[in-house]
C-alpha cells in the first residue's frame, strides 16, 4: 500500500469516527432534561476537541453591552481557558460584526487577518490563539452567541467538510439552549402564576380580616392649620415611593395617614398590608414579616408567606416598629435598602418591590440613644417625617370629629344623635385628651351607650370636671393636670404599667419612673 493510500486511509478512518462521534453526541441531546443540557454541552465540546486533535472549545453569550459571557467551556488540562468574561466590541470588532451577521470566522493563522483586523488579531495573539473556527448562535432572526473550536499549541487547516459537520453541531447547540431557554422560561412562568395564586389567597384572608375590623374607620377629619399642613406634607410625599415615618402621640391617627398615603400614591390599585410590630411576640413577628418555610421551626406546617410577599407591588404599614425586636432590625434594613430577604427557615433569597410606611408613638433618637433601636434604621426610616399634632394641639378640629363619631356610633347602635349642647362641645374641647382622637370616639360611644335621648350627654368624669381653679399654682394645676391624664392611661391599659402597649411606654416613661410619680401623686389602683 502506498504512502498516500495509507494517508487517504487514515483520514476516512478520522472522518468515519468523528462521523460516529456526531451521531453519538446529536442521540445523546434528545429528550434531554433542561437540567442536564449544560453538561451535556460541556461533555461533548470535550469528545470534539479530543476527537480533532484540537486544544478548546468555547460557547460564549451575548449580552445588551455586546460582552462576551462565557457558558459552556473545555480546555486541554494545562492550557489557557478563555476569559469569562470580555467586552468583544473592544477586543473583537471585527470577528463580532461579522458573527452578528451570522457568518462564519475561521483562521488557521492569526497573520491572515486583514489590516481592519488588527484589533481582533492583537486580542487573539495575547490570549494564545493560533487557529480559531467560531459559528453563530441563531434564535429566529437573532444572533444570541457563538460557538468556537481552536488551537493553542500549533496552527491547523479547516476542510470544508469539517466546517460542515462542526456547523452541525452549532446548530444542536443552538436548538438545544433556545429549548432549554423556553422550558425554563415556562417553568418561571408556571412558578409565578403559583406565587400570585398564593399571595392573592393570602390577601383575601388579610382582606376579610381587615373588613371586620374596619368598623368604627373614619377618614383624616378636620380643618384646623396644623392639621391642613400635615394633610399637604401627606399629598406631597403620596406619590413618590420615598418611605415616611408617622410620629404622634397614641391615638392620634397614624394609620389613617398612611392609608390616605397608600392611597394617592402609585399602588393604590393594590391593598395596603398593615403589622402592628407590638402585637406578636418576638419569636412570631419575623415569620409574619418575613414569611417561613414548612418546618422551619415547630408548629410550622405550612408554608407561609410574610407581609413583605403580600405588599409585592404594594405598600406595608409597620406601626410601633420602635418595638421591633433589636435582632430583627438589620434584616428590615436589608429589604428597605435593597428589597431582599429569605424566609424563615429557607435559604432562598427573595426580591420584592413594597414602599414601607412606618409609625411610632416613642422618641426614636432617644431609643437609638439607649441602644433599642439601630441608628442606621432609624436613619433610613426617616427619610420623610411627619408629625402628627396631638388634639389638644387641634381644638378647633373637636367638634367636626365629635359630630361624625355620634352620628357614625348614633346610627349603628339605632340611638341617633341628633343634637350635642354648646356645654358638652366646650367641655370637649377645654379637656387635655391624653389619649387623642381614639380616647374621643371612646367618650362619645360610651355617652351614647348611656344616654337615654337624641341629645348627646356625657356622663360624669374628669371630661367635664371644673376648669382649672385660677387660685392654684402653676405647679398645683400641672400636678393635677399630671395626675388625671396618668390615671387615664392607666385606665386604658388595665392598670398593667410594664411591657409594650403598657402605661408606661404610652407615656414615655421607663416603668420604675412611671412608679415614682404614681407614688408622689398618691396614685393607687382602685381595690
Amino acid at each position: 500500500m502506498t504512502e498516500s493510500e495509507v494517508e487517504l486511509r487514515k483520514a476516512l478512518e478520522e472522518r468515519l469516527q468523528f462521523e460516529k462521534l456526531l451521531v453519538d453526541v446529536s442521540t445523546g441531546f434528545v429528550a434531554l432534561a433542561a437540567d442536564q443540557v449544560d453538561g451535556a454541552i460541556v461533555d461533548a465540546q470535550r469528545r470534539i476537541v479530543e476527537t480533532l486533535g484540537l486544544d478548546r472549545s468555547s460557547l460564549f453569550l451575548f449580552s445588551e453591552n455586546e460582552e462576551m459571557i462565557l457558558t459552556h467551556s473545555w480546555v486541554r488540562p494545562g492550557l489557557q481557558p478563555f476569559p469569562p468574561r470580555i467586552a468583544a466590541r473592544e477586543h473583537f470588532p471585527w470577528g463580532l460584526d461579522k458573527v452578528l451577521e451570522g457568518r462564519i470566522v475561521q483562521f488557521s493563522s492569526v497573520d491572515e487577518f486583514p489590516p481592519e483586523a488588527a484589533r481582533d488579531a492583537e486580542s487573539l495573539r495575547k490570549y494564545g490563539q493560533k487557529s480559531s473556527i467560531v459559528f453563530p448562535l441563531v434564535a429566529g432572526q437573532e444572533v444570541f452567541g457563538g460557538l468556537a473550536f481552536g488551537t493553542l499549541q500549533a496552527e491547523r487547516d479547516w476542510p470544508e467538510d469539517l466546517v460542515a459537520r462542526l456547523r452541525l453541531v452549532a446548530h444542536l447547540f443552538e436548538n438545544t439552549l433556545a429549548r432549554k431557554r423556553s422550558e425554563e422560561g415556562l417553568r418561571q412562568a408556571l412558578d409565578e402564576v403559583h406565587r400570585l395564586k398564593d399571595q392573592l389567597q393570602q390577601e383575601v384572608v388579610y382582606l376579610q380580616q381587615e373588613v371586620q375590623s374596619l368598623h368604627g374607620r373614619v377618614e383624616v377629619t378636620g380643618s384646623s392649620p396644623a392639621l391642613r399642613q400635615v394633610l399637604a406634607q401627606v399629598d406631597r410625599v403620596a406619590p413618590t415611593d420615598a418611605t415616611v415615618l408617622l410620629l404622634g402621640e397614641t391615638g392620634t391617627g397614624k394609620e389613617l395617614l398612611a392609608e390616605r398615603l397608600h392611597a394617592r400614591s402609585r399602588r393604590a390599585g393594590r391593598v395596603m398590608i398593615k403589622l402592628n410590630c407590638a402585637a406578636l411576640s418576638p419569636t412570631l413577628i419575623e415569620a409574619e414579616l418575613f414569611g417561613r418555610e414548612k418546618g422551619a421551626y415547630t408548629g410550622a406546617l405550612s408554608r407561609q408567606a410574610g407581609r413583605f410577599e403580600l405588599a409585592d407591588g404594594s405598600t406595608l404599614f409597620l406601626d410601633e416598629v420602635a418595638e421591633l425586636p433589636v435582632d430583627l432590625q438589620p434584616k428590615l434594613l436589608r429589604v428597605l435598602q435593597d428589597g431582599q430577604f429569605e424566609r424563615v427557615g429557607g435559604p432562598k433569597t427573595l426580591q420584592v418591590d413594597v414602599r414601607v410606611i412606618a409609625a411610632s408613638n416613642r422618641d426614636l433618637p432617644k431609643a437609638v440613644a439607649d441602644g433599642t433601636f439601630r441608628a442606621d434604621l432609624y436613619y433610613r426610616l426617616n427619610t420623610f417625617p411627619l408629625v402628627v399634632p396631638p388634639l389638644r394641639a387641634r381644638p378647633d378640629d373637636i367638634p367636626l370629629l365629635a359630630w361624625t363619631f355620634a352620628t357614625q356610633i348614633g346610627g349603628a347602635l339605632g340611638k341617633p344623635v341628633e343634637r350635642i349642647p354648646r356645654e358638652v362641645m366646650a367641655a370637649l374641647q377645654r379637656y387635655a385628651w391624653p389619649g387623642n382622637v381614639r380616647e374621643l370616639r371612646s367618650e362619645i360611644e360610651r355617652a351614647i351607650i348611656l344616654g337615654d335621648s337624641s341629645t348627646l350627654r356625657l356622663p360624669p368624669g374628669p371630661i367635664l370636671g371644673d376648669p382649672p381653679d385660677a387660685a392654684l399654682t402653676l405647679e398645683e394645676a400641672e400636678r393635677s393636670h399630671a395626675k388625671r391624664h396618668i390615671l387615664k392611661v392607666l385606665e386604658q391599659t388595665g392598670w398593667r404599667i410594664r411591657g409594650a402597649g403598657g402605661a408606661a411606654a404610652r407615656l414615655g416613661l421607663k416603668p420604675t419612673t412611671l412608679e415614682s410619680r404614681m407614688k408622689a401623686l398618691e396614685i393607687r389602683r382602685p381595690g
